[in-house]
């Protein structure tokens, strides 16, 4: 029953708060004050005790239902741990403080919302069952279609095991970001193996981690070919670009280079890219982007045009296939300099988009130049291997406007899953898998040929452009069979075969392009041409090599996930960051195959149920930030910044402004916008900010008089990095608007707005919004995420367009990713999300995630001070404790802390940023009183191994923090040579003992990994 009981506290909060006539839950609240106390067992409460006759059964069933809400779920604390936390802050109101009472003393009343925080179809809280039937009838407007469109999106065979164990395993998508490398080796030598998979396969000797997708990747190849460009930047510099690359690449890199300045000429076939590199057309040449195999399924031999390029100056940059590349001659071999492309098919579903991981591979010259985090093998301080993210110094955190791309922008989870399917079927079994493809290609090839159809290309691996004298009898028969093929100009398709196809699959085809039946016998094919096939060897390493049965395999997996700390383990309070719950049932659509296999180009009639659910979070994401229309194209929060920029710049442009093009951007505002600013064509100018963490307003009115007749922006973080609410938000925004610039608000920090403040209110004109932070899509250790962008009705038009969707509008804006609607197989969560809390709940939440923070800051005030305070004394969303005095007390750096914390088994918050030498810490609303202890004890327990440093005893340089993070290896071993006890290092508090994640390795040496640059899988390793 006590178990029963500690479930009534946490529904009463819902009730107390939520409603007075009903809390949106579908659950009556008739005598709250009555209800708070009720038990369901002997009348027993936090507060006391009292006999279960005050409500009677029907309230006592009544809380029983609210505790079994989503919300309950989500939101950590019980109604009496929000209780005892209210009282730990010493508030204004008195002895009974609420969380109303408690967010009015937070938050400027100036800021809040006039009016009750309410949501058209989100309004009333509905249970998770209620919420998975109704996505059910959604997903079942969806149509699934055989898609043979190709376009750099094929299907595919995810393992069942590799679905299982690691997509919708939380194990592995609540993890973070792996800086904190001691606590992340599982997912590390995942990255490796993924890094080394495409070197092996493209034969260039440095890839990253992934990106978001091949058109951004080759975007990004393009900065790499201009930051490599000779001469002077006055002089006009093109990007060429070949015909038959996918429609959405070329896409994407013309918005790129517009910004950019650079020129892209699209040309059509080697002799022609080769004559413009020779005239210069156009102007300097800084790079060329070929296709290989193109779109349009040829293959073709780059050498000569390679050569060319060379000779003009200009870098080759091919986007490949990496299952094509099994059989071809890798672009590594033949001199290209970059080689980008998705690893989509490499059992990732299509999911309409995305999610998917792009690869990016180089040649070692350009390695400081690559976008993306890169894995690098290095050692511990034991001496042992160990894997860490390397030159981390090109992080744009660091670098700001003058980093090398948003190196943030990845899809982990996703570049995991296509380096285990490469370890699952090893060297052979791809191979294997690719010459089934392509003889099923050459199948429907001659058996098209033999019915006198004419197939355009000769070479191929999987993709055939074939010509009709009647395409409307195509579509026809296609329609007739739920057939998709990629709809070419001149009556010509294309038709692209995958793993998943069958002989099936093959006379299917036949029929709709000659209406005859096929028997579909013929099995021959033409081999590769000589000069096209592969004669380098690939995946040896004994990685690949060695996990073949799913007994072996699915070990391999879960020793690597027992090596990752992950939200299944404990808080990552990671400021900034949001590591929120993201709950089971938000998680389960996302493999549905209503959802998961639809062709991102498919007919949109067959994704009614999507468009569906675009609909519905545009308008609950509108209502939630009170701007007039949303684009959910961008796949990344740093996405989401670049096209609200673009949109800015577009209405800007639209009006004849084009000398504005400075952006001020306050120390405040969050670490990414400078480089987004940056990529976006705009100057940065940085705003100071005060003592208190606020923007400097006498700096701010100074810089904005400054650059009055060119300011084009303003980026400003809400509440800021620094984790205050700024009372004069509102006038800073007017300002802006006086001055004719337009003002960006990074959404990073939403979660603690969401009914209590709208961003279009305080004066924003364009806010992205982090659905994997705020709206709960996992960070899957690294990536994937979404980054929405909300804005007023005149940036509208400049939403980013599309080639493919006819529904995104023909506007001036191109697009900033490869699909339509950008990774929307993960547009599920949120919606769930939404659907199952509703209005009141998520106003709930925000309320407990400012609460959360508050009372760790309380909690560790008199140990740390708490650099920067709001209205009141208070914090925000998360706070920032300062540990810079300790480095000269004590000789203890921040690093020391945050290895230290390893040992408590946490993850530690945000370390030296935005301030060196500080830990920002964000709990978020998911976590309970009791794990917000557990983490205060274990920082307070440190900060008391710290006063033994300063009172001389412990050793300065051999002690606990110093050496920590403490291995079982370590502690294990048969000599133990340190000063203080096995005990206090491996474990400092008790709760270790119930329960300890010990980190894979020692401190890692950081500085040795980044002069030994080793980024693929070592022989020895």
């Amino acid at each position: 029953m006590s178990e029963l009981q500690g479930g009534m506290q946490s529904a009463d909060v819902i009730m107390k708060q939520a409603a007075t006539s009903g809390d949106g839950s579908g659950v009556q609240v008739r005598d709250v004050q009555a209800c708070s106390t009720a038990s369901v067992s002997n009348g027993a409460s936090a507060g006391g005790s009292a006999p279960p006759s005050i409500c009677g059964s029907a309230a006592q069933r009544e809380a029983l239902e609210v505790r079994h809400t989503f919300a309950s779920r989500h939101i950590g604390p019980s109604e009496s741990e929000i209780a005892q936390m209210l009282q730990a802050l010493s508030l204004k109101g008195g002895t009974s403080p609420t969380l109303e009472s408690f967010i009015d003393e937070v938050i400027p009343s100036v800021l809040r919302m006039k009016r009750e925080f309410r949501m058209s179809l989100f309004a009333a809280a509905v249970t998770e069952e209620q919420a998975i039937e109704h996505l059910r009838k959604v997903a079942a407007k969806n149509k699934v279609w055989r898609s043979f469109i190709g376009c750099g999106y094929y299907g595919t065979n995810t393992p069942a095991v590799i679905q299982r164990n690691i997509l919708e395993n939380p194990g592995w998508y609540t993890q973070y970001t792996p800086y904190q490398a001691e606590i992340a080796q599982g997912r590390l030598e995942a990255l490796l193996n993924f890094q080394t998979m495409v070197c092996d396969l493209t034969a260039l000797p440095v890839a990253n981690a992934s990106l978001l997708d091949e058109a951004t990747a080759a975007a990004e190849a393009m900065g790499v070919c201009l930051a490599r460009a000779e001469g002077s930047e006055s002089e006009p510099r093109t990007f060429i670009v070949a015909s038959n690359c996918h429609p959405q690449t070329i896409a994407v890199v013309r918005t790129r280079a517009e910004t950019f300045g650079v020129k892209v000429i699209v040309k059509s076939g080697r002799q022609e890219i080769i004559q413009a590199l020779e005239a210069k057309e156009g102007g300097s040449p800084i790079g060329v982007l070929l296709q290989y195999p193109a779109t349009d399924g040829v293959i073709e031999d780059y050498r000569d045009t390679v050569d060319a390029a060379h000779r003009a100056g200009a870098l080759v940059t091919v986007a490949s296939d990496l299952l094509a590349l099994t059989l071809l001659t890798p672009p590594g071999e033949w001199g290209a300099d970059m080689v980008v492309g998705s690893a989509q098919r490499f059992g990732v579903p299509f999911g309409f988009g995305g999610p998917h991981a792009a690869f990016f591979a180089v040649k070692d010259e350009l390695k400081r130049l690559m976008p993306g985090r890169l894995v690098g093998m290095s050692k511990d301080t034991e001496g042992n291997p160990a894997l860490r993210l390397a030159l981390q110094t090109r992080e744009q955190h660091i670098r700001r406007e003058r980093a090398t791309s948003h190196i943030c922008t990845a899809q982990v989870l996703l570049a995991i899953m296509a380096s285990m399917y490469a370890v699952y079927h090893g060297p052979l079994g791809l191979q294997r898998i690719a010459k089934r493809v392509r003889s099923l290609t050459g199948q429907l090839f001659a058996e098209l040929s033999q019915r006198s159809i004419k197939v355009i290309n000769k070479t191929y691996f999987d993709t055939l452009r074939v010509a009709v004298s009647s395409p409307e009898e195509v579509r026809a028969r296609a329609k007739k069979l739920k057939i998709n093929l990629c709809e070419l100009a001149n009556g010509e398709f294309g038709v692209s075969l995958d793993e998943t196809c069958t002989a099936d699959d093959v006379r299917a085809l036949v029929e709709v392009f000659s209406g005859e039946k096929s028997s579909a016998q013929n099995s021959s094919s033409e081999a590769l041409p000589e000069q096209f096939l592969r004669k380098s060897s690939f995946l040896t390493h004994k990685v690949f090599n060695s996990y073949h049965s799913e007994t072996e395999f699915l070990r391999y997996l879960k020793r690597l996930e027992a090596r990752d700390l992950s939200l299944a383990h404990s808080m990552i309070p990671l400021g900034s960051c949001t590591m929120k719950l993201n709950a089971t049932s938000e998680m389960l659509p996302v493999t549905w195959p209503e959802f998961g296999q639809l062709h991102p180009f498919a007919p949109v009639d067959q994704a009614k149920g999507y468009l569906e659910l675009f609909r519905e979070l545009e308008r609950a994401l509108r209502e939630i930030t009170g701007f007039d229309a949303v684009s959910l194209q961008p796949n990344s929060g740093a996405q989401g910044e670049y096209a609200g920029l673009l949109a800015i710049r577009g209405y800007h442009r639209s009006r004849g402004d084009t000398h504005r093009t400075v952006c001020l951007i306050p120390r405040s505002a969050h670490g990414t916008n400078p480089a987004s600013a940056a990529m976006a064509g705009l100057e940065v100018v940085a705003v100071e900010c005060d003592s208190q963490g606020n923007i400097d307003f006498a700096d701010f009115k100074a810089k904005v008089e400054q650059h009055r007749d060119r300011l084009a922006a303003l980026m400003v973080t809400y509440p800021s990095t620094h984790g205050v609410f700024e009372g004069h938000i509102k006038k800073i925004c007017a300002a802006i608007h006086q001055a004719g610039g337009q003002v960006y608000m990074d959404g990073a920090n939403l979660n603690a707005l969401v009914g209590l403040v709208r961003p279009a209110d305080l004066g924003a004109d364009v806010c992205h919004i982090n659905l994997h932070k705020t709206f709960c899509i996992p960070h899957g250790g690294g990536g994937p995420g979404m980054g929405p962008i909300a804005v007023r009705k005149q940036l509208a038009p400049f939403l980013p367009t599309h080639p493919s969707a006819e529904l995104l509008g023909n506007g001036d804006v191109g697009p900033v990713s490869a699909a339509p609607w950008g990774s929307s197989s993960i547009l599920v969560i949120p919606w769930v999300y939404m659907k199952a809390m509703g209005a009141k709940n998520l106003r709930l939440a925000s309320q407990v995630a400012i609460l959360n923070a508050n009372y760790i800051s309380s909690r560790l005030q008199e140990h740390y001070p708490v650099l920067f305070r709001g209205q009141g004394g208070f914090v925000a969303h998360e706070c920032i404790l300062d540990l810079r005095s300790f480095k000269k007390s004590a000789g203890i750096e921040v690093e020391d802390v945050a290895k230290r914390l390893m040992d408590y088994g946490f993850h530690a918050p945000t370390v030296s940023w935005p301030v060196a030498g500080t830990l920002m810490v964000e709990p978020t609303e998911s976590e309970s009183k009791a794990e917000l202890d557990r983490f205060c004890d274990a920082m307070i327990s440190i900060r008391e191994e710290i006063r033994a440093i300063e009172s001389g005893t412990m050793d300065r340089a051999l002690n606990p923090l110093k050496g920590a993070p403490h291995t079982v290896r370590a502690v294990s071993s048969d000599s133990w040579n340190r000063p203080y006890s096995r005990q206090q290092a491996a474990f400092p508090s008790e709760s270790m003992r119930e329960y300890k994640f010990w980190p894979a390795v020692a401190r890692i040496d950081g500085v040795y990994g980044d002069k030994n640059l080793i980024c693929t899988c070592p022989t020895d390793w």
